[in-house]
């Protein structure tokens, strides 16, 4: 069982930036791909970002660079930095973690966190 927090969020202008974090309690952590989704009012969650026990890094193609996963092992830690922000960026953010066969896929994530609100304003 792996217990999932994040924080993080708030409010930010446009262009602005922010650090998501994700803290991971349980056994195994560093055995699982942990992922970033987000879910905006009204839409279905959508896939950010995933990263491997091993470091190696995924990313939905409309990001542009913006944002970049990591992850502390020995922190038990994830995290989401996000740079030059977009008020489409304006979602609850979602930690996941899990073993996907498919990355971008929400059903192949065993954890989830209970998500923090990023609000991006123009």
């Amino acid at each position: 069982q792996v217990q999932l927090v994040e924080s993080g969020g708030g409010l930010v202008q446009a262009g602005g930036s922010l650090r998501l974090s994700c803290a991971a309690s349980g056994r195994h952590f560093t055995s699982y791909v942990m992922g970033w989704f987000r879910q905006a009012p009204g839409k279905g969650r959508e896939f950010v970002a995933a990263i491997s026990w091993t470091g190696d890094t995924y990313y939905t193609d409309s990001l542009n660079g913006r944002f970049a996963i990591s992850r502390d092992n020995a922190k038990n830690t994830v995290y989401l930095q996000m740079n030059s922000l977009k008020p489409e960026d304006t979602a609850v953010y979602y930690c996941a973690a899990g073993r996907p066969r498919r990355l971008t896929l929400p059903r192949e994530y065993d954890y989830w966190g209970q998500g923090t609100q990023v609000t991006v304003s123009s």
